[in-house]
């Protein structure tokens, strides 16, 4: 038998506790996200479709980005218990200078197309969490500019050089005057990759008025009335004029970059280089050999080749190889802090994000990147946590295994490995 009463005012009373009300709705939405995929829902909701696809798609058939996504998905962590995990360092250095989190903000193209405020919201997020945020050359906003709104943090300038070499002495001057430390080459672009989304949108840069985005316009007009009512959106490191993603790049760059401009950057560049788009020893030996600092094993985030190799598969043997001649880094498909333990586990010494960043980005300009980087923030120390490592000097081989993806299975970001389009 229930026998039932009626409760007390003083019963009721801890129970009758509404949540705060905020008039800020994208505040509140940022709020209730828990994971990168949640940020992936409020972007793809807030942005055009060009624009989102844009930074969601991958190239051809999207085979590189589902493997990329698959092979971290398919980490299995083996942890240790009965550790006092009460509190963890994420810290370590990365290129010579400190990193409060064994991840940095990666280049992004084109980023104020993602949401007005662009490079600077995101160079300010990385200098309140003291991480490094790496401007690209195809960015936005200028070199002096990202500097500036992220005063006191790290930078980093990514790379590409094209048929005109002067202009690449005077952005590396620039960077170097600018305070940046560290320079990426990007090497896996000699032509652009075949980028259906794009074709099938009719993504233009900068974005143009047909009646296919006028009509998409309509069911976000924020997005477009920020286009329209703030600074002309531009490259600003190169005159690249218009043109489709694949039009500006092989218009642009250099399709005949070699290993003597790998040592041609070595000896004008003052501080660290990376060789960014590694993807076999062989050539991971070969630019460390010509002078850079570390290489960073990536697939473009899957844009550019197809069936390229998995980076996260390259990690072990490259360390091996390089041993202590350089450092490692790793991008493309990470979506969870647990993906970023996994990597310095694999022997990295820190991983690069950007969609996951992007996302915030389209999803809350400026408050969007902060929630995407707490929530990689704490996947990373409760992953450790979980692990029994406190410290990320201390992440090894045998704390994770990678195992063989059978199946899609299911991303810790909350979304599908092999359905769920994005990177």
């Amino acid at each position: 038998m229930v026998h039932r009463r009626m409760p007390r005012p003083s019963e009721l009373a801890p129970l009758l506790r509404p949540a705060p009300l905020t008039l800020d709705r994208t505040a509140a939405k940022l709020a209730r996200a828990t994971s990168i995929g949640d940020l992936r829902l409020l972007a793809r909701k807030r942005a055009p479709r060009a624009v989102f696809d844009y930074t969601d798609g991958a190239a051809e058939d999207e085979v590189s980005l589902r493997r990329a996504r698959e092979v971290w998905a398919s980490v299995e962590f083996s942890p240790t218990v009965l550790r006092d995990v009460s509190r963890v360092d994420t810290g370590r250095e990365i290129l010579g200078g400190p990193s409060a989190l064994p991840f940095v903000l990666a280049p992004t193209g084109f980023t104020r197309m993602m949401h007005t405020e662009g490079e600077r919201a995101v160079a300010a997020v990385a200098a309140q969490a003291g991480i490094p945020y790496t401007l690209s050359t195809m960015g936005s906003t200028t070199i002096e500019g990202v500097a500036e709104a992220g005063r006191g943090g790290r930078h980093w300038f990514q790379l590409y050089l094209w048929r005109d070499r002067s202009v690449a002495r005077e952005l590396v001057s620039r960077a170097a005057a600018a305070g940046y430390d560290t320079l990426l080459l990007t090497v896996d672009t000699p032509v652009g990759g075949n980028r259906r989304r794009d074709t099938r949108n009719g993504l233009s840069i900068p974005p143009s008025l047909s009646l296919r985005t006028f009509l998409d316009g309509a069911r976000h007009p924020r997005w477009w009335f920020d286009l329209l009512t703030t600074e002309p959106l531009t490259f600003e490191s190169l005159a690249a004029g218009g043109g489709t993603p694949f039009e500006v790049i092989n218009r642009v760059f250099d399709p005949a970059l070699t290993l003597d401009d790998v040592t041609w950057l070595r000896e004008n560049w003052p501080g660290k280089l990376v060789i960014k788009g590694i993807q076999s020893v062989t050539d991971a030996r070969r630019v460390v050999d010509a002078g850079a600092d570390a290489v960073l094993l990536s697939n473009h985030g899957g844009r550019q080749l197809d069936r390229a190799p998995v980076p996260a598969e390259l990690i072990e043997p490259v360390v091996q190889e390089l041993g202590d001649d350089a450092e490692v880094l790793v991008d493309t498909g990470i979506m969870h802090g647990g993906d970023v333990v996994a990597a310095v586990a694999l022997g990295a010494r820190a991983a690069l994000v950007g969609r996951a960043y992007l996302y915030g980005l389209m999803a809350g300009g400026q408050a969007g990147v902060q929630r995407a980087v707490e929530i990689l923030r704490a996947e990373v120390e409760r992953t450790m946590q979980l692990l029994g490592v406190t410290h990320i000097k201390d992440l090894r081989p045998e704390h994770i295994r990678l195992r063989s993806a059978i199946r899609a299975p299911a991303h810790p970001d909350g979304g599908r490995a092999a359905g769920a389009p994005g990177r």
